[in-house]
């Protein structure tokens, strides 16, 4: 079968894909892998452009100083990437609906264009510092669309791959968009040294043809799959299903630390270390950029040793970085600082990649026992995948509202005790809890013969997770 064979145009102008069955290895090593790697690498870029608006206000608070004619609190520029981190994530469930809606190619051209928006209204509004509090708090809002990508993006690029190759090229997929983080703050610190931080509109002003650019590049590289559906009832399905929830709570560990921490880095260092915007800004890439770059390790050293093992050591790594993060706070040591939050940003960039990993191989092993147990393989097969692609999208609304209780955190910490200590305190004592949950569910060793009591993991899942390796 060819790539043409496989396409069936259903509207004008539109590239539909009416059969696609990745796990079918003739298929896949045929027309398949180029295909999908196709259609991946072109999500990546409209990934990575629509994370870098959704992170544009991390750095333009940073042009937000009394010298450039703002005269904000921490606790109101908290406020601010708070509101883009909360709107990304509520948007995160309706993105993942529209992919097999509109399809994954129509709908990143839909995404790409309706940035625009924002994008162009920062350009004007940051110029205005006499404009109202709540208008920015609105036009911070709208730029939270940018957050919505990435379900609507994974969601998509889990659909051409088969399960094998899940882990990497989710990694790949979000760690692509992941990296606009340090993208658009490292353009914020070419802004600042080449311009001086008065002119944060530039930057936003250099995101309105590279959006074009995403959208030329999904209407020409990328095909929507006839086989996607639609599917609220995968959704609710998915809410009721307990692994949702515990998977939505670790990448809320996992996630909601990397973008709750790259919004807040740069202010960190402004308010405990009293850093200039040109300072914190030559730091402040470093870490989104790394735990972006990690994430696909993530997701294949999940394909090698099992999303939990991996998932259970990083959790316990967060908890370390995060100790050495509170004794330099009490010690006032930048270096220090710098140091363990670099540590997190790699930490968090690995358990993206392993807790993802996670989700569609405990489905996949689910229908593997209906298929034992007599369910027919297509209709296993089918409805496993319909609820895991629910899933995807779900969970990553989740981590994301991880981000939101991430900046809400620091600005009741220094409003209410002028610091972020108490803040990093929490934080350590949430990931402790994570390591727990990942070692009760998903680790814990049989007990009889019977194997672990379903109400705390399945024997599918173990086998999922650790790729049937015996202890």
């Amino acid at each position: 079968m060819t790539a043409q064979s496989t396409r069936t145009p259903t509207s004008a102008g539109g590239r539909w894909i009416a059969h696609w069955d990745p796990e079918d290895t003739a298929f896949w090593n045929t027309t398949g892998r180029r295909v999908a790697n196709r259609n991946l690498w072109a999500s990546i870029f409209a990934e990575h452009i629509g994370f870098s608006v959704w992170s544009l206000w991390s750095v333009l608070t940073l042009f937000m100083t009394p010298e450039t004619g703002f005269d904000y609190t921490p606790a109101q520029k908290f406020l601010l990437v708070s509101i883009v981190s909360l709107v990304g994530a509520v948007l995160r469930v309706p993105y993942t609906l529209a992919v097999p809606r509109f399809g994954g190619r129509n709908w990143t051209l839909i995404s790409a264009g309706a940035l625009l928006v924002p994008t162009a209204l920062a350009v004007v509004l940051i110029q205005r510092p006499d404009t109202p509090f709540w208008l920015f708090l609105v036009l911070a809002a709208t730029a939270g669309l940018g957050g919505g990508n990435f379900s609507s993006s994974m969601a998509n690029i889990n659909s051409f791959f088969p399960e094998r190759s899940k882990g990497w090229a989710l990694g790949l997929n979000a760690g692509g968009g992941n990296i606009g983080v340090a993208t658009v703050q490292l353009a914020g610190l070419g802004v600042i040294a080449a311009f001086g931080a008065a002119q944060g509109h530039l930057l936003a002003a250099l995101y309105i043809p590279l959006l074009l650019v995403a959208a030329a590049v999904a209407w020409t590289r990328m095909d929507n799959l006839t086989g996607a559906r639609a599917d609220v009832g995968a959704q609710i399905a998915a809410t009721k299903d307990r692994h949702f929830w515990i998977m939505s709570f670790l990448y809320v560990g996992t996630f909601g630390s990397f973008i709750g921490f790259s919004f807040a880095f740069g202010l960190l260092l402004q308010n405990q270390f009293d850093r200039t915007p040109l300072e914190a800004a030559a730091v402040t890439f470093l870490g989104p950029l790394l735990g972006s770059l990690i994430r696909p390790l993530g997701g294949r050293l999940a394909d090698r040793f099992g999303g939990a093992r991996v998932t259970l050591v990083d959790f316990a790594g967060m908890a370390a970085g995060t100790a050495v993060i509170v004794v330099a706070s009490l010690q006032e040591s930048l270096a220090l600082f710098t140091a363990g939050f670099i540590a997190l940003f790699l930490l968090t960039g690995i358990g993206n990649g392993s807790t993802y990993k996670m989700i569609p191989a405990v489905y996949a092993a689910r229908a593997q026992n209906q298929i034992a147990a007599g369910v027919p393989a297509q209709q296993a097969h089918a409805e496993n995948k319909r609820i895991s692609g629910a899933v995807l999208g779900l969970v990553g609304a989740a981590g994301a509202l991880g981000g939101v209780g991430i900046n809400l955190a620091f600005r009741q910490s220094f409003a209410s005790f002028g610091d972020a200590i108490p803040a990093y305190a929490a934080f350590l004592v949430f990931y402790l809890v994570c390591l727990g949950v990942v070692h009760r569910v998903y680790l814990r060793r049989p007990r009889g013969a019977a194997g672990v009591p379903a109400a705390a993991a399945p024997p599918e899942h173990e086998r999922a997770e650790t790729g049937g390796a015996q202890r």
